[in-house]
């Protein structure tokens, strides 16, 4: 019987135990801060690529090119179709745009760079 009721007793602790920290800050779980972060590469085939990464509620929300020396119709390429690729993975390790390996790289890159900024 006291057994039973010690048993009882430890399972309702237990229980209390895991709510709480169910119920903590979640804010302070989180990765990134909310903002708009910048991030430059020297990867492509010209330096100087630079993205704005904005971050909303721990997530990838919107990656812009602001400034490229790309080729057009090559690297613009990766531009158009990479930060739609990282935002769905919410994570820069995706596959790199075909032909344009050096382009796809310094995106990666430079939304890298602007993530680091986001974690401080």
């Amino acid at each position: 019987m006291k057994r039973t009721k010690l048993l009882a007793l430890l399972c309702i602790i237990i229980s209390i135990i895991f709510l709480a920290a169910g119920c903590g800050d979640s804010a302070a779980s989180r990765l990134y801060k909310d903002g708009t972060y910048e991030g430059v590469s020297n990867k492509g085939i010209q330096p100087g690529l630079k993205v704005a990464v904005t971050i909303q509620d721990d997530m990838i929300t919107e990656i812009k090119v602001v400034e490229n020396k790309e080729t057009q119709g090559i690297g613009t390429n990766a531009i158009d179709q990479l930060p739609g690729k990282i935002i769905e993975a919410q994570s820069t390790e995706v596959d790199s745009v075909a032909g344009a390996s050096l382009s796809s790289n310094a995106i990666k890159e430079a939304v890298t760079l602007a993530l680091e900024q986001a974690k401080k």
